[in-house]
């Protein structure tokens, strides 16, 4: 099997346009941001966002970003200059994310699924106050374990 440098646009293409079809995709989880309620390895399907309408607070959204997904869960909404903004943010990130439209996110996170990677099930719920700086602590514990075990 050969190299193709361009898998991860076009499986990003591909995610996108299932989801602007009105298809559940299912991905994998990376990073820390929204460490512990998801943790790295975590399969989590994603449903488009226009099947249950507008997100509301304490959702876990997946918003389109240029090199993929980015799935962090919605903090509040805002009107500026007579347009709804969602603003999101990572449960163990320091700082909520720049506002987006409704038509910069792609979908809800609605179930996670166990791997052997991670056999810990995600915790999809609405969750209206995550522990911010706890689950920072928790991150920054964790790398500093990973580094010298």
């Amino acid at each position: 099997m050969s190299y193709n440098p361009n898998i991860h646009e076009e499986l990003k293409d591909v995610g996108f346009n299932l989801l602007s079809e009105g298809k559940t995709i299912r991905i994998k989880a990376h990073g820390y941001s929204m460490f512990p309620c998801i943790k790295p390895g975590s399969l989590i399907l994603i449903e488009p966002i226009n099947q249950k309408g507008a997100p509301v607070p304490g959702e876990i959204i997946a918003i389109r970003k240029e090199n993929g997904l980015i799935v962090h869960r919605l903090l509040r909404t805002e009107i500026r200059i007579g347009i709804k903004h969602y603003i999101a943010r990572g449960d163990s990130n320091g700082y909520a994310d720049n506002p987006v439209t409704l038509n910069e996110i792609a979908g809800r996170v609605v179930r996670a699924e166990t791997t052997g990677e991670n056999p810990v099930l995600a915790d999809v719920r609405i969750n209206k106050k995550p522990a911010y700086f706890t689950n920072r602590l928790r991150v920054i514990f964790l790398h500093i374990w990973k580094k010298y075990m």
